[in-house]
């Protein structure tokens, strides 16, 4: 193979939905890349790939340049998330990426990997990429102010100690970047919680390898310029070096966005509503609400007199209040499914009710929706806070579990209060921002084409 060709191997952590995101930016990558001299190795265990491929069977075929590459699952796909975490990263340290990388230079008919793109979150893949001579580029999927925490966790742990619970509603003014927000408002294992549970402890020495003096050749970050306060993008840019806003990450790949299909109506009955009157509901497939949660949440649905559509698993319908589903069947519409982006898009739509996962942030935001957070682990509270009070498009549960009250009067204010009206239109500024940073002179494909130069270098 010519010694100018490159090999890109993109390393993922195989849990929830990071596959499917680092996918979607890799097949942004090979189609951005020369084809015939850019090799992708999209690296990751067989369970992840196997969903992968079966997502892409309803989609486009993948480009001719990128090819799927297994890596060892070390603990049975039966386990507990928490163990095959452990399992995957205790394996990824002992010498398993670089069994992959190997595997993926098999694959490619000897060529060399030249470039490791590893998600953040699987921080040994760049001693992986320093033993064969190949550039780190991490990307991180989540806010840039959860980035930001994650990376002055030991002088958070300093300033804060043992007295996070008692200080919980302190802004955090000693630490630039981060004025805006309490210290409640910190991702788990930062100030509190186990330490050394798993995830947080996988966190912490992320944040500790991306500060060593051996750094990346890049940072791809999940937000646009204009997004950040200039107080978290200077923060980050005096750790980090060539940090690069691209997101969010799913309009890289525009033409396959909604292309999940819509097996449920969901488009077909939000068509039969006037503009901005429906609130969407969607909370994550990882957390689930206790059953008092949810039936105060439905109750708070049907109180506030709005139609809404609520995404919700099956095997929690039983669980809501009895005649519920009766009641509302003329103003409400539950799925155990729904196609967000497309959802989120539509003219009905005038609030959504989230967990606050950045990816459901950014997907509102792409459409101008405001939205009411009900954050419950992780980044979401940061992510929570940022809504509604840095950026000022949506509300936040603040007191942690719905009530019925709290849900008709947020749901009631964002599709027909005056203070809906304001929010709606301060996402739609954010928005436009968005909008203008993806064009093809915007600055988040500028810096897409950097990122692009940068990966297929040889």
């Amino acid at each position: 193979m010519a010694a100018s060709h490159s090999h890109v191997a993109v390393v993922v952590f195989p849990f929830s939905s990071h596959p499917a995101v680092l996918l979607s930016f890799t097949r942004a990558l090979a189609a951005a890349a020369p084809s015939t001299t850019t090799t992708f190795s999209f690296l990751s265990t067989a369970a992840s790939l196997a969903h992968l491929r079966n997502a892409a069977a309803r989609d486009d075929a993948l480009p001719s340049n990128l090819r799927f590459v297994e890596v060892a699952a070390p603990a049975a796909e039966d386990a507990p998330v928490p163990r095959r975490m452990e399992a995957f990263m205790a394996a990824a340290e002992a010498g398993g990426i670089a069994d992959g990388l190997e595997a993926a230079r098999a694959a490619a008919g000897g060529a060399p990997v030249t470039c490791v793109v590893a998600d953040a979150f699987v921080w040994m893949a760049a001693d992986a990429a320093e033993k064969v001579g190949a550039r780190w580029v991490p990307v991180w999927t989540a806010a840039s102010c959860a980035l930001l925490a994650h990376l002055r966790t030991d002088a958070l742990r300093d300033d804060v100690g043992g007295e996070a619970a008692s200080r919980g509603d302190e802004l955090l003014t000693s630490h630039p970047g981060l004025e805006s927000y309490r210290i409640r408002d910190l991702p788990d294992g930062v100030v509190s919680g186990d330490f050394n549970y798993v995830i947080n402890n996988l966190l912490h020495r992320m944040a500790q390898r991306l500060r060593s003096p051996r750094s990346a050749a890049a940072v791809a970050l999940n937000t646009f310029p204009g997004l950040d306060p200039p107080s978290v993008t200077a923060a980050l840019a005096a750790v980090l070096p060539n940090c690069l806003p691209l997101g969010p990450y799913h309009l890289l790949n525009p033409d396959t966005s909604t292309n999940d299909g819509d097996p449920n109506g969901c488009l077909a009955w939000l068509d039969r509503h006037a503009p901005r009157t429906v609130a969407y509901v969607a909370l994550g497939t990882v957390a689930a609400l206790s059953p008092a949660e949810l039936g105060e949440l439905a109750a708070g649905l049907e109180a506030s007199g709005a139609p809404f559509l609520w995404s919700l698993r099956e095997e929690s319908w039983p669980l809501l209040p009895p005649g519920f589903l009766d009641r509302t069947k003329d103003s409400g519409l539950v799925v155990p499914w729904a196609p967000q982006v497309g959802v989120l898009r539509h003219g009905s739509v005038g609030a959504f009710v989230t967990h606050g996962g950045w990816a459901s942030v950014m997907e509102g935001l792409a459409s101008g929706v405001p939205m009411a957070c009900r954050p419950f682990f992780g980044d979401q509270r940061m992510n929570a806070r940022s809504v509604a009070h840095v950026w000022g498009f949506g509300a936040a549960f603040d007191g942690g579990a719905m009530t019925r009250d709290g849900v008709a009067s947020a749901v009631a204010s964002l599709v027909g209060g005056e203070e809906g009206r304001r929010m709606r239109a301060r996402a739609q500024e954010l928005q436009a921002k968005m909008v203008k940073a993806f064009e093809p002179d915007g600055e988040c494909r500028k810096n897409f084409a950097k990122f692009v130069e940068i990966v297929c270098a040889p």
